[in-house]
C-alpha cells in the first residue's frame, strides 16, 4: 500500500493508503521509491501478490521519462536523474519480472547516450549504465535474453557500442562546442606543464580527472565529469564481462558483441591517459579481455586487444610505423606483419622517446605473456615482436644462456631513455627472463605456439639481415635458447622445430646471426646431454640420437665459424660425456670426420684434437661397431691436404688403433659376432643380403681389412711424406698383426689390398710428372734425388714392392694354403718385372732386391741349411751376405710365434708343413726363372735407335743385382736346369757385361787404369758361372754335358781382352785407351768397361775348370781344347799389340798349362780322331806367337825384353818336352810345322833398329839357341824312329850350314874391299850371329852320338873351317871375339874319327 501510494503521489494522484497526504514533490517521491525498491526487493520477489507492482512502476517510470516535455530545464534534470535511478534499481532487482520492459528501457537508455542529447542527459545515462554494468548477472541476462535471440534487439552490443561512441565523442568535439571540454589546456590546464593533475589528453583535447560524487544533484555539464563517468562505466563493464562465469557460448556471444566497441574505446582512453592509475585500470581491462578471448579461442579479438597493448608499449610514432597494418591482418586471423622491418626502415621521427607509460604497458604485456601465455596461441608472435622491438630500443643484448643484459646497440634507432627507464632496465631484463623461464609451465600446445612464434620472428630477422651490414636482431634466437634450456625435461616435444630453425640460422650469411645460431644449438645439445633425463640417455637411445642429430647436421654448413663451434662442442661433449655416448658414437665420429680440404687449418686441427682424444681415451668405451668408423675418420684426416703434420700423425693413430685391435682381439671379436648375428637376422627377415664391407669375411677380419684399405688409400696420397709413412705403417701392421687374420681373409688382403695398391702405385709412377720441383714449401730445399714427382713416386714404388715381397716371405706358409697362390705369385713377379724394367734406377734396383728377397727368405729350408749349401758351392761370403739381406725397409724374420698364434686362435696347426716335408713349389721357382730371364733379356737388349735417339742403358748396380740373383734362384731350379736354360743364362751374362756406363758415373764405378781389378758386375758374372759349374761338378753325371757351354761362355769373355763387345750401335770410349784420350774434342757419352781384368780372370777360371774337366767325355767330344787354343791364338798373335801386356803373357802361361793337361789326353784319343783339327790350330798359335808381326814398344827396357824372351823359350821348351818326344802320336804335318818353326827360330835375324849396346840382347840369342838346340837334339837323337824325322833334321842342318858358309864368304870379301872403312852395322851383326850359331852347332855336335850325325853334315862343318880362318884378318873386335868362340870347338874334331872295320879289315 505504501509503495502504491508513493507511486500515486509521484504521479500527482491521490494516495490509497496514506490518507491525508495531498501532494509530494516528485523528486522526493522518486528517492523514496528508489530507497524502498533498493532496500526491500525481497518483498516483491517473495510475495507473488506484490510482484505486479514493480511492473506497474517500471511502466510509469518509462512513460514519464519518455514523455517528459521538459518545458523548464531545472525541474526536468532532477526528475530524469532520479527516475533513471529508480528504473536502474528496478532492472537491477526485478529484471526477471520485467524482461520485456527492460528491453524497452535499455534501448531508450542507449538513445540517451547519443551525441545529440544534452551533456547532462548523457551523463545521467552513463550513470545508469554504470549501475547496470557492475552487475555481471545482468549483463549475462541481457545477452541471453536479447542478443542471443534471433529477432531480438542486440541490447548488450548496443550498450557497449554506445559507450564506446560516447567516449570517442568526448575527444572529437568541435572547438566551438562545450568550452569546458576544449578549454582545459588553456584555462584550468594553463599550467599543465607545472601541474601533475591526472587527465586525458588527445589531439589537443585535455580532460582532467576529478573525483565527482555520482550521487550529487548537480547537473552534469563538465566533459571531465562525463569522462570520469564513462571510464568508470566502461571499466565496470569489462570487469563484469570477464569475471562472471557462464557457459562458453554465452561468453563467446558477449565477447563477439562487445569487443569492437571495447577495443575502440579502451585504445583511445589508453592513448589519451596521462594518469598512471587510470592507465593501469585501462591496461587491466584490456589484459582481462585478451585473456578471456584466449580462453575462448577467439583469435581475432584476442589478437586485436594484444595488438593494442603492444602498440601502447612502443613509442607513438614507432608504433604507428610498426603496427600500421597489424590490426587488419590480426582481425582476419592471420599472423602479424613483418614487425622487424620497422627496425631498418627510415623513420619519420629521428628520436624515439620511451616513456614511463610505454614501460607500464610493457609490464602489462609481460604480465599477459607470463600469466596467460597458455591462451596466447598464435598471438605469441605479436607479443614477441613487440618485446623484440622494446629490447632493441632498450639496448638489451643476449648473454650466456640467452639472457638479455643491458648494453647499448652499436647501430639501431636513436632512442631517448629517461632516467627512470634506465633504472628499470635490470628489472625489465629479469622480467623478460622470468617470462621465458615460465614457459616450462605451459602445456605442450602452448609451448609449440611459443616456439613457432620465436622461429617466425627469427625468420623475419634473418630476411632483414640479408645484404644488411647493420646489427641483426638476436632476440628470437636468444629466447629460443632460453626456452629450450628451461624445458629440457620435455625436450623431445620442441627439439625438432627448435633445432631445425637454428640450423637455418647457422647458414645465414650474417656472421653475428650465424654465431648466435651456433651458440644456441651447441648450448642446447650440451645441456640436453648433461640433463638427467628419465630414463637416462644410456637407456634411451632414441633420445640421445635425437639430441646429437643437429650436431651432425651442422657438418653440412659451409661456414668455417659454424664448423669451429660445432667441433668445440664435440670436444666439450667428449670431455664431459665421452664415457656415456654409447649409440651416439657414430654421429659424433661422423661430425669429427666431416672435414673437407676447403676448410682451414684451424678447423682441421680442432677436429683432429677430437679424434686424438677419441683414440686415446674412448676406444674401450665405444661399441665395437664404431671402430670401423674410427678407422675411416682417421684415414680422412690422413687424406686431407691442408696440414701435413696432421696427416702424418693420423697415420700414427691408425697404428695405435691396430695395436688396440691386437690387444683386445678376443673381446672385439665376440662383440662383433653378436652384432653380426643380429644384423644378419634382420637382413634375412627383410629378404636382403647383409650389406657390409668385405662380406662374407668374419667381422673382426673385416675390421682389419678396412684398416688396411684405408692405409692403402694413404699409400697413394699426392704427398710423398704421407705415402712413405702410410706404406711403412701398413706393412709393419700386417707383419705385426697379420696372424690375427683367418687364412681365407688373406686372399682379400693379397688381391684387394696389396695388389690393388701395387697397381695404383705403378700407374701413378709411370704417369708422374718429370718437371723439377724447386722447393718443398717455404724455405725447405729438396734433394736432387727427390726433385721431381716421378722421383718421389719412385720411392713409393720401392717401398710398396719391398713391403709386398716381405709379406710373401713372412707369410708364405699361410699364403700357400690359398687356392690361387700360384696366380698371386705370378702377379707379384709381374710387378717385380715391370718395376725392374723401369727407367728409374732406384725402382729397378729395388725391384731386384725384392726379387732376391723372395728367393731367399721364402725357401722352406732352414737358414743354416741354406748357408751350408752355398758354402758347399764355394759361394763367396760377400755374396752370401747380399743374398741374406732382407731388402729395403726393416728386416723381418719369420716369427717363432707364428705357429703358436695360429694354434691359439684357430687351431690351425695343419697350416704349417709337417717336419721334414717341403712344399711342392717347383712351379714357383720356374716362374721366377722365366721372370728373371725376361728381365735380363729386356734390360740387356742393345738399343736399335739411331745416334740421335735417346736411349736408356741399365746401370751397373742394377745389372750386378740382377746377376747376383741367379745363384739364389739356381738352388731352387738346379734339378731341372737344362742346356737350353744354360744358353739363356749365357745370353744374359754376355749382354750384362757388354753394357757400357755413363761417362758421368764412370769415375765412381771404374777402377783407375793402373788397378787391374774387376767391377762388381764382372765379379757377379763369374760367380754365377762358378756356382753353376760347381753345382754341375757335385751333381749328377747327366749335368756334365753342360761343361762345354760353360767353356764357350768363358772363352767369349776371354775374347773381350782383345775384342771388347759392342753394345748395339752405341759409340763408346774404351777405358783401355783412356790414358791416350783424356782430352777429346767429342768425348763419347758412354764408356765401355775395362774388360782386360775380366777376360784375364775368366781365363784363369777357364784354366782351372779345364784342369778339373779335361778328361770328361763332353769336354773331349765338343773339342773344348781346340776352342781354347783357337781363342788364345788371338792375344798370342797380337802379342805386343794387345791392349794390355798382361793379356798375352797370361794367355801364354794359360796355354802352357792347358797343353800340359790336354796334350796327354789328346795323345790318348789320337786314334779316335777327335783332336785331329786341334793340331793345325795349335801350330798356328805357336807360329803367330813365336814369330809375331807386332813390334815391341820403343820404350821397352832390356830387362823387359829378356823376360819376354824367356816366355818364348818356355814355349819352345814345351815343344821339346810335350810334343816332339811323342811325335809318333802326332800328325806328321804338325811335326813338320814344328820343325820348320824351330829351324826358323834358330836362324831368326835381329831387328834393324837395334843399337849396338842392345844388339846381343835384342837378337833373341837365347831363343835362337834353344830352337837350334831343340832342332839338333831331335835331329841327332837316338829316338828318331821315322825317316820323316831324320829327313827334317838333315834338311835343317844343311840349310843352316850352307847359309853360314855364304855369310862368312861374303863378309871376308866385303872386309877386303872396304879397306879402312867399317862395314855396315847390319852386316857386322849378321856375321856375329852366324859365328855364334856355328859355335852353338859345334857344341851340339859334341853332345850328339857320332852315329846319329850324317856324313854330309861333317863335310859341311869341316868345309867351314877354311872360311873361318880367312876371317881372322877382320878389324872388328866383336867379330874377332865371336870368331874365337866359333874356332874353339874345332880342336875336338882335328883328329879323324875312329875308322870302321869292314870285312874284317880296318
Amino acid at each position: 500500500m505504501l509503495f502504491q501510494d508513493l507511486c500515486q503521489l509521484v504521479n500527482a494522484d491521490a494516495p490509497y493508503w496514506l490518507v491525508g497526504m495531498t501532494e509530494m514533490t516528485r523528486t522526493f517521491g522518486l528517492e523514496l521509491l528508489e530507497s524502498v525498491l533498493n532496500d526491500f526487493p525481497e518483498v516483491f520477489l517473495q510475495h507473488q501478490e506484490f510482484s505486479f507492482l514493480p511492473n506497474i512502476k517500471f511502466r510509469q517510470g518509462s512513460s514519464s521519462s519518455a514523455s517528459s516535455p521538459a518545458p523548464v530545464e531545472k525541474p526536468y534534470f532532477p526528475i530524469c536523474m532520479r527516475l533513471l535511478r529508480v528504473v536502474s534499481v528496478l532492472i537491477k532487482h526485478f529484471y526477471s519480472l520485467l524482461v520485456t520492459e527492460c528491453e524497452i528501457f535499455l534501448s531508450l537508455l542507449v538513445k540517451f547516450l547519443d551525441g545529440e542529447k544534452p551533456q547532462w542527459l548523457r551523463a545521467v545515462a552513463v550513470e545508469s549504465v554504470h549501475r547496470l554494468c557492475v552487475q555481471p548477472h545482468l549483463l549475462q541476462s541481457f545477452c541471453q535474453s536479447y542478443d542471443m535471440k534471433q529477432h531480438s534487439t542486440k541490447v548488450f552490443r548496443d550498450i557497449v557500442n554506445a559507450l564506446g561512441s560516447f567516449i570517442q565523442s568526448l575527444f572529437i568535439l568541435p572547438s566551438a562546442g562545450n568550452a569546458s571540454g576544449q578549454g582545459g589546456p588553456g584555462a584550468a590546464g594553463a599550467g599543465a606543464g607545472l601541474t601533475t593533475q591526472a587527465a586525458f589528453e588527445y589531439r589537443g583535447t585535455w580532460i582532467p580527472l576529478m573525483n565527482v560524487s555520482v550521487q550529487g544533484s548537480a547537473k552534469y555539464e563538465s566533459a571531465s565529469v562525463t569522462c570520469v563517468c564513462g571510464v568508470a562505466v566502461f571499466c565496470s563493464c569489462v570487469d563484469a564481462v570477464c569475471v562472471f562465469a557462464v557457459a562458453n557460448e554465452v561468453w563467446e556471444e558477449m565477447v563477439n558483441a562487445c569487443w569492437c566497441g571495447l577495443l575502440a574505446a579502451l585504445s583511445l582512453l589508453l592513448d589519451a591517459s596521462t594518469d598512471e592509475t587510470a592507465t593501469e585500470s585501462i591496461l587491466k581491462a584490456e589484459l582481462s579481455v585478451a585473456s578471456l578471448c584466449g580462453r575462448l579461442s577467439l583469435v581475432t579479438p584476442r589478437d586485436a586487444f594484444i595488438t593494442a597493448i603492444c602498440k601502447a608499449s612502443l613509442p607513438p610514432h614507432y608504433a604507428l610505423t610498426v603496427l600500421s597494418n597489424a590490426a587488419n591482418l590480426s582481425n582476419k586471423g592471420t599472423r602479424a606483419v613483418h614487425f622487424f622491418k620497422a627496425l631498418h626502415e627510415p623513420m619519420a621521427v629521428q628520436f624515439h622517446c620511451l616513456t614511463a607509460k610505454n614501460i607500464q604497458c610493457m609490464r602489462t604485456l609481460l604480465n599477459l605473456a607470463h600469466c596467460h601465455g597458455a591462451y596466447l596461441g598464435t598471438s605469441w608472435q605479436l607479443v614477441l615482436a613487440t618485446l623484440q622491438h622494446l629490447v632493441w630500443i632498450l639496448g638489451l643484448k643476449p648473454a650466456v644462456g640467452g639472457v638479455l643484459k643491458p648494453g647499448r646497440a652499436v647501430e639501431g634507432p636513436s632512442t631517448v631513455l629517461t632516467t627512470a627507464v634506465m633504472t628499470d632496465l635490470p628489472v625489465i631484463s629479469n622480467i623478460l627472463s622470468r617470462l621465458f623461464e615460465s614457459s616450462q609451465y605451459l602445456d605442450d600446445v602452448s609451448l609449440h605456439h611459443l616456439i613457432n612464434a620465436l622461429c617466425s620472428l627469427s625468420m623475419e630477422a634473418m630476411e632483414m639481415a640479408y645484404g644488411n651490414n647493420k646489427e641483426p636482431s638476436l632476440f628470437a634466437v636468444a629466447k629460443l635458447l632460453e626456452t629450450g634450456l628451461v624445458n629440457m625435461d620435455r625436450i623431445e616435444i620442441l627439439w625438432r622445430p627448435l633445432t631445425a630453425h637454428l640450423l637455418e640460422v647457422c647458414q645465414h650469411p650474417n656472421a653475428r646471426m650465424r654465431e648466435w645460431g651456433a651458440e644456441a644449438i651447441t648450448s642446447l645439445i650440451k645441456a640436453g646431454l648433461s640433463f638427467k633425463h628419465e630414463p637416462p640417455l644410456s637407456q634411451n637411445q632414441r633420445l640421445q640420437l635425437l639430441l646429437l642429430n643437429p650436431l651432425k647436421e651442422l657438418s653440412n654448413v659451409l661456414h668455417t665459424d659454424i664448423r669451429q663451434k660445432q667441433l668445440e662442442c664435440v670436444l666439450q661433449i667428449l670431455q664431459n660425456q665421452g664415457d656415456s655416448l654409447g649409440p651416439g658414437w657414430p654421429l659424433v665420429l661422423g661430425v669429427i670426420g666431416a672435414i673437407r680440404n676447403d676448410q682451414g687449418e684451424s678447423l682441421i686441427r680442432t677436429a683432429f684434437q677430437c679424434l686424438q682424444l677419441v683414440v686415446t681415451d674412448f676406444l674401450p668405451t665405444m661399441p665395437c661397431m664404431c671402430l670401423q668408423i674410427v678407422v675411416d675418420v682417421a684415414g680422412s684426416f690422413g687424406l686431407q691436404n691442408q696440414e701435413l703434420n696432421i696427416s702424418l700423425t693420423s697415420i700414427g693413430l691408425l697404428w695405435n688403433i691396430s695395436d688396440y685391435f691386437f690387444q683386445r682381439g678376443e673381446a672385439i671379436t665376440e662383440e662383433l659376432e653378436r652384432e653380426e648375428a643380429v644384423l644378419l637376422k634382420q637382413a634375412q627377415d627383410k629378404g636382403e643380403p647383409l650389406n657390409r664391407p668385405f662380406h662374407p669375411a668374419p667381422p673382426f677380419d673385416c675390421l682389419w681389412l678396412c684398416l688396411y684399405a684405408k692405409l692403402g688409400e694413404l699409400c697413394v696420397d699426392p704427398r710423398p711424406a704421407v705415402r712413405k709413412s702410410a706404406g711403412q705403417t701398413m706393412f709393419s701392421t700386417i707383419a705385426a698383426h697379420g696372424t690375427l687374420l683367418q687364412p681365407p681373409t688373406w686372399n682379400i688382403v693379397v688381391w684387394k689390398v696389396l695388389f690393388h695398391l701395387l697397381d695404383c702405385v705403378r700407374k701413378s709412377s709411370t704417369t708422374a710428372d718429370k718437371e723439377k720441383i724447386e722447393s718443398g714449401g717455404g724455405n725447405i730445399l729438396i734433394h736432387h734425388s727427390r726433385d721431381t714427382a716421378e722421383k718421389q713416386w719412385a720411392e713409393t714404388w720401392v717401398l710398396t714392392l719391398a713391403g709386398v715381397a716381405r709379406i710373401f716371405n713372412t707369410r708364405r706358409y699361410l699364403l700357400q694354403q690359398l687356392g690361387d697362390f700360384f696366380k698371386a705369385w705370378e702377379v707379384l713377379l709381374d710387378h717385380i718385372q715391370s718395376a725392374a724394367l723401369s727407367k728409374n734406377n732406384e725402382v729397378s734396383l729395388a725391384a731386384l732386391k725384392s726379387f732376391q728377397e723372395i728367393l731367399q727368405l721364402v725357401t722352406p729350408m732352414k737358414d743354416t741349411d741354406k748357408l751350408d749349401v752355398l758354402a758347399a758351392m764355394d759361394v763367396p761370403p760377400v755374396l752370401m751376405e747380399s743374398l741374406q739381406g732382407s731388402g729395403p725397409g726393416r728386416p723381418l724374420v719369420r716369427s717363432d710365434s707364428l705357429a703358436e698364434r695360429l694354434v691359439q686362435r684357430y687351431g690351425a696347426q695343419s697350416s704349417l708343413p709337417p717336419p721334414g716335408e717341403e712344399l711342392d713349389d717347383s712351379a714357383l721357382w720356374w716362374s721366377a726363372w722365366n721372370t728373371w730371364y725376361r728381365i735380363g733379356t729386356e734390360c740387356t737388349r742393345p738399343p736399335s735407335g739411331g745416334k740421335d735417339k735417346l736411349v736408356f742403358v741399365p746401370s751397373q748396380p742394377f745389372l750386378t743385382a740382377l746377376i747376383q740373383i741367379f745363384p739364389a734362384l739356381y738352388q731352387h731350379i738346379a734339378g731341372g736346369f737344362s742346356m737350353e736354360d744354360l744358353k739363356k743364362l749365357g745370353v744374359i751374362l754376355h749382354g750384362a757385361v757388354s753394357v757400357p756406363i755413363s761417362s758421368d758415373s764412370s769415375p765412381f764405378i771404374l777402377p783407375s787404369y793402373m788397378e787391374a781389378v774387376l767391377t762388381s758386375l764382372q765379379e757377379a758374372v763369374l760367380t754365377a758361372l762358378d756356382v753353376l759349374q760347381k753345382a754341375i761338378c757335385v751333381g749328377l753325371e747327366n749335368l756334365q754335358v753342360m761343361y762345354p757351354a760353360i767353356f764357350e761362355q768363358l772363352l767369349l769373355f776371354v775374347e773381350f781382352s782383345c775384342k771388347p763387345p759392342q753394345y748395339g750401335k752405341m759409340e763408346t770410349k774404351h777405358v783401355a785407351n783412356a790414358k791416350y784420350n783424356q782430352v777429346s774434342l767429342c768425348p763419347a757419352e758412354w764408356v765401355a768397361l775395362n774388360y782386360v781384368p775380366f777376360a784375364e780372370r775368366s781365363l784363369e777360371v777357364l784354366v782351372d775348370l779345364y784342369h778339373k774337366t779335361a778328361c770328361h767325355k763332353a769336354v773331349i767330344n765338343e773339342k773344348v781344347l781346340q776352342n781354347i787354343i783357337k781363342t788364345l791364338k788371338i792375344p798370342l798373335g797380337l802379342k805386343y799389340a794387345c791392349p794390355a801386356e798382361s793379356t798375352w803373357k797370361l794367355a801364354v802361361s794359360s796355354l802352357l798349362k792347358v797343353l800340359s793337361i790336354g796334350l796327354p789326353v789328346a795323345r790318348q784319343q789320337a786314334s779316335s780322331g777327335k783332336f785331329d783339327t786341334m793340331w793345325p790350330e795349335l801350330a798356328n798359335a805357336f807360329e803367330d806367337f813365336l814369330f809375331t808381326k807386332s813390334t815391341p814398344p820403343d820404350n821397352r827396357s832390356i830387362q823387359e825384353f829378356q823376360r819376354n824372351e824367356a816366355i818364348d823359350v818356355e814355349v819352345v821348351q814345351l815343344i821339346s818336352t810335350e810334343i816332339l818326344p811323342f811325335a809318333n802320336f802326332i800328325p806328321k804335318e804338325f811335326v813338320g810345322r814344328i820343325m820348320s818353326m824351330l829351324n826358323k827360330g834358330s836362324i831368326h835375324s835381329q831387328s834393324s833398329s837395334f843399337t849396338e849396346a842392345e844388339m846381343d840382347i835384342r837378337m833373341r840369342e837365347e831363343f835362337s839357341k834353344v830352337c837350334f838346340e831343340t832342332l839338333l837334339q831331335f835331329s841327332f837323337s837316338n829316338k828318331v824312329s821315322t825317316p820323316q824325322e831324320g829327313y827334317i833334321s838333315r834338311m835343317a842342318l844343311s840349310v843352316l850350314l850352307q847359309r853360314a858358309q855364304d855369310v862368312l864368304r861374303r863378309y871376308v870379301n866385303d872386309e877386303r874391299l872396304s879397306g879402312r872403312c867399317p862395314l855396315p852395322r847390319q852386316q857386322v851383326t849378321e856375321i856375329i850371329f852366324v859365328l855364334k850359331a856355328i859355335s852353338t852347332l859345334m857344341d851340339s855336335l859334341k853332345k850328339t852320338q857320332p852315329e846319329n850325325v850324317d856324313g854330309n853334315v861333317w863335310v859341311q862343318v869341316i868345309a867351314l873351317y877354311p872360311t873361318l880362318v880367312e876371317c881372322i884378318t877382320c878389324s872388328s873386335p866383336e867379330v874377332s871375339s865371336a870368331l874365337k868362340d866359333a874356332l874353339g870347338p874345332f880342336k875336338d874334331f882335328m883328329q879323324p874319327p875312329v875308322s870302321k872295320v869292314q870285312n874284317g879289315e880296318s
